[in-house]
């Protein structure tokens, strides 16, 4: 099969959170790419897993498993890619839509750090197909809390390991060091795909 291959990011562009934090958060995403090329290496022969079992058996863990470092993967290239490279002041498509759904862009900020102060693992911006708005999901985890086809726009890591290093547990100052960073010019490529996706509900 097609071996998964990590991504590499400039983490020279990003101020006030250290190389050494970045890089040992850099290391938990390159074991999730792994664990997922040995998860996708697995044999798909049905009677390899015996009888499923929704409180134990090996079918199950080893789904709970994919979910956990696919989502991990994906989840780190986002946030990774939108916290490199400089272009931190909000414009463009984005901005717009943020003052339309969140009435300004101080509110905004607000609300994606109470909604990052609240969760265990990730505050998402996305746009959704159903309103064609934006929205701030939370999530304890890589594969809890996730919406599916809601098409992600800025992925927040708060899990300890994005931080603690650096912070301690001062997770609002590591808040405010993410929002920073934010590359806004990847945040409006990413809109930019959604919006010329050729099928969506509205």
């Amino acid at each position: 099969m097609l071996e998964i291959k990590k991504q590499s990011y400039n983490f020279s562009t990003v101020k006030g959170i250290s190389l050494n934090q970045l890089q040992q958060h850099y290391k938990l995403y390159e074991g999730y790419v792994n664990k997922l090329n040995e998860i996708w290496s697995m044999p798909v022969d049905a009677k390899e897993y015996g009888p499923g079992n929704a409180t134990y058996s090996p079918m199950r863990s080893l789904k709970l498993g994919e979910t956990y470092a696919l989502d991990g993967v994906k989840l780190h290239e986002l946030y990774f890619e939108n916290i490199t490279g400089g272009n931190n002041q909000p414009f463009g498509s984005i901005l717009k839509f943020i003052m339309r759904d969140f009435k300004s862009y101080e509110n905004f900020l607000e609300y994606l750090k109470k909604v990052g102060l609240s969760m265990r693992g990730w505050a998402i911006l996305t746009i959704d197909p159903l309103d064609n708005k934006l929205h701030i999901i939370g999530s304890d985890a890589h594969d809890t809390g996730a919406v599916w086809l809601s098409y992600p726009l800025l992925a927040m890591d708060v899990y300890e390991h994005a931080y603690m290093i650096e912070f301690g547990i001062d997770r609002s100052k590591y808040i405010d060091r993410f929002i920073e960073n934010i590359n806004w010019a990847v945040i409006n490529n990413r809109l930019a795909k959604y919006v010329n996706m050729p099928m969506r509900f509205l």
